[in-house]
């Protein structure tokens, strides 16, 4: 779609830099400066003009996206509505809340869209903390600091008079209140305000409001926010756009409100007493340009959508910065009008932000699955999960505290069995305040070998140990049958020796001692637990294609989930294929112990171009062939490490180099 630029200052030139990249035509270039707008128009091949009337009168593109100074936005938009014209406006809207009201009137009475800056609410990283605000993670949010340091601007802008006009609200503050107006709903009023003007006595130009204003407010869905803006605190300083929220049972940071990509460390979470941990987005870095605004808006214009609702926020936003205003001059609390914008429901969990637009590597819908025996035979997961077992390194270790930083950063497919012995302590993990919602987790537990004359006691012992009503998938453990031992609980609080003897029984041979059950018969077991409502899915581990397809053959329900052992030294590539054709997900455990696959110079020299750990490098191997790997830690950087891989994409002569690795006689 064609559209126009009014203002070719160096905004314009952001937008313009993403173009090329976008479905909008630039077609015409506005400024006052004419040879600014020449120098803009020349690099697109559009018209130069320097009056908006004549530009309107010229040219029939049908949005105009307005760049000129904040001061300028409101009558710019306004003679372009005048016009007929789409209109995407750079914040603020205006400067008055009444003006801004007025645009959308006109916008709505005239059957034109108007959608207005900031789109922070829209990018990766600010999706990630509506993600986490709504699985419950936090717990009801009743407090929080959001920092607008833009900073001296007579040292780091070439054209600092628009905003030394209109001080820190209306350029700064804007970033952190479209996020939590965005989140939380409308302001409610402004408590208390508070302004001053700090400035440098050698700068010769001045800001013409105060340069340094600090307000409370409170939002009508419960949260008060300490809002600070400052032209004074440079805008490099420890806080320059971030924001912190505290619930109930948690807390987390966004060092950048206006952040138009999400790195690994730019969103933090921490539990009541424990501390901040990086809670990376689950998705390589994507940069959304800032034509992204305007180009969203004609998307929506061209499928016959006349959008209004940025606008609307945009203006109650305005209302928020002049009540400020109001409150300095004259004493709080000032009331907010909401100017149509409505208070979301919190409740209602949001959908995770996808991995490149995918759903976490899912390969085919249940309807596309051939061969499917059941509905749930294709199911979400996210891109890595966290295993929970006990042993490491030739010994068991506690593991609580490594799963409570895996859920702090942001995992939510647990791997558990019966056969680890700590179920009932991640039971009462997850009963404890600020564990995520239980619709917002994918938990796994799994049958072990002993039981397979006794799944359905083995999976109410599981289900009872976790606290819930119903896990998302019971797997049998192995494929094979062993005598059975009696119920095995708590496991983790008896002696290895105790726990040895009764979950490997041998006979007098010293070989383990097996019972004539065979996969048929324990699968069918598996369906009537799965028949019983006490697992939504059902699946097997550490089998192969043969016992699969003997599964296949004598199901009534096919497994959701295989889970076997696999790193580049062991792709399993005929497995995978196997059940991404019949819509089955993989997952991998073991994905990073093979012994001495992370010191492998392919892995290095991959991770060296791609600027990340060897670690790294295994795990979004397995991420980019759709299977979901699930490391296990006890160390918190590597915890966090692990889960920032699905932030990592391979190139095709990556996957390549890996390949490289398979080694068919690999045994540990």
């Amino acid at each position: 779609m064609e559209c126009a630029f009014v203002g070719a200052g160096s905004v314009a030139r952001r937008y313009a830099a993403g173009l090329d990249g976008s479905s909008l035509e630039l077609t015409a270039v506005c400024d006052l400066d004419i040879d600014r707008a020449h120098s803009l128009a020349r690099r697109h091949d559009a018209a130069a003009y320097a009056d908006v009337d004549t530009m309107l009168a010229d040219v029939a593109a049908p949005v105009v996206v307005n760049l000129t100074s904040h001061g300028a936005h409101a009558q710019v938009t306004r003679r372009s509505l005048a016009a007929d014209r789409h209109v995407f406006c750079e914040k603020p809207l205006a400067l008055d809340a009444r003006r801004a009201a007025d645009l959308v009137a006109t916008a709505e009475r005239r059957d034109l869209g108007l959608a207005c800056a900031p789109i922070n609410h829209r990018c990766d990283a600010q999706r990630h903390v509506r993600w986490l605000l709504g699985d419950g993670r936090l717990g009801p949010v009743r407090l929080g600091y959001a920092h607008a340091h833009v900073g001296r601007v007579t040292e780091w802008h070439d054209d600092p008079e628009s905003f030394l006009s209109v001080g820190p609200l209306y350029d700064g503050a804007v970033y952190p209140l479209n996020c939590l107006v965005s989140w939380f709903g409308p302001v409610q009023c402004v408590r208390v305000a508070d302004g001053l003007g700090p400035w440098p006595d050698r700068e010769p130009e001045t800001p013409e409001r105060d340069s340094h204003v600090e307000a409370t407010l409170a939002f009508a869905t419960g949260p008060t926010v300490r809002l600070t803006a400052s032209l004074y605190a440079p805008h490099r300083s420890r806080e320059f756009n971030s924001l912190e929220l505290h619930g109930d049972d948690g807390s987390l940071y966004l060092t950048d409100s206006g952040a138009l990509a999400a790195d690994a460390d730019t969103v933090r979470v921490g539990g009541n007493g424990r501390q901040y941990v990086d809670t990376p987005h689950p998705a390589p870095r994507d940069e959304r340009p800032y034509v992204d605004g305007p180009a969203r808006l004609a998307a929506v214009v061209a499928s016959g959508g006349r959008p209004v609702a940025s606008a609307r926020r945009a203006t109650h936003i305005v209302a928020v910065c002049n009540a400020i205003e109001s409150a300095v001059a004259d004493g709080g609390p000032v009331p907010v009008d909401t100017h149509g914008v409505a208070s979301p429901d919190l409740s209602t969990p949001p959908v995770r932000p996808p991995r490149d637009g995918r759903d976490s590597g899912d390969q085919q819908s249940p309807s596309e699955a051939p061969d499917s025996k059941s509905r749930d035979a294709t199911i979400r997961l996210p891109p890595v999960g966290f295993g929970c077992s006990r042993y490491r390194d030739g010994e068991y270790v506690d593991r609580i505290d490594s799963v409570a930083t895996a859920l702090d950063a942001g995992y939510r497919l647990l791997d558990s069995a019966e056969l680890y012995g700590n179920e009932g302590r991640i039971g009462e993990l997850l009963d404890a305040p600020g564990s995520p919602d239980r619709d917002g987790l994918f938990l796994v537990s799994k049958v072990w070998n002993t039981n397979h004359e006794h799944v359905v006691e083995a999976c109410e012992g599981t289900v009872e140990a976790l606290g819930i009503d119903a896990l998302d998938c019971y797997m049998l453990h192995w494929p094979t049958a062993w005598a059975y031992q009696g119920p095995l609980r708590d496991l983790a609080d008896k002696t290895p020796a105790q726990q040895e003897a009764l979950t490997f029984p041998t006979d007098e041979d010293g070989d383990p001692e097996s019972v004539d059950v065979s996969l048929a018969e324990a699968w069918a077991r598996l369906e009537r637990v799965h028949g019983r409502g006490l697992t939504r899915t059902i699946g097997v581990c550490n089998v192969d294609v043969d016992h699969l397809e003997r599964i296949a053959a004598v199901a009534n329900v096919l497994p959701a989930v295989v889970q076997i052992e696999s790193h580049p030294y062991r792709p399993r590539r005929d497995l995978v294929a196997w059940c991404h054709e019949r819509g089955i997900r993989v997952v991998a455990h073991s994905p990073l112990s093979a012994p001495g696959l992370l010191d492998e110079s392919v892995l290095s020299e991959v991770a060296a171009d791609n600027d990340v750990t060897p670690a790294q490098v295994a795990l979004a191997w397995q991420i980019d062939r759709g299977v979901v790997p699930i490391p296990s830690s006890t160390d918190p950087d590597h915890v966090v490490e692990n889960l920032a891989a699905a932030r990592v994409g391979l190139s095709a002569a990556d996957s390549e180099r890996l390949a490289s690795l398979a080694d068919p006689d690999f045994e540990r």
